[in-house]
């Protein structure tokens, strides 16, 4: 803000509101931001590559709220997803074991 004297007492005169980046990163998080490209290449009227980008930028909080939650079953991502994964595939192992080796005590 700045004074500035019209004879009448000062005023102050508002300029552009400078935002730092942190309150950028904290407002694009807050809301969310989505950016989306495709990138094609084509010879002669033929499509050889196609490329579609699709880009979410948001807090957990965000995301979640907006559905986005791949990161809690992705095992390489979550120790929990990993845990789970390797859980399953634990009892798959067994069942086909039980299987194989014909299970004395069931039949």
């Amino acid at each position: 803000m700045t004074d500035v004297d019209f004879g009448a007492g000062p005023y102050q005169v508002a300029g552009p509101q400078q935002a730092s980046l942190a309150d950028i990163l904290e407002r694009v998080l807050d809301k969310g931001i989505v950016i989306a490209g495709d990138i094609k290449v084509d010879l002669l009227d033929i499509e050889l590559l196609t490329i579609r980008l699709r880009l979410f930028v948001a807090s957990v909080d965000t995301a979640k709220k907006a559905g986005i939650d791949w990161w809690e079953t992705d095992p390489a991502l979550s120790s929990r997803a990993s845990r789970n994964a390797l859980e399953d595939e634990n009892r798959e192992l067994r069942a086909r074991l039980k299987e194989l080796e014909g299970d004395p005590a069931g039949g």
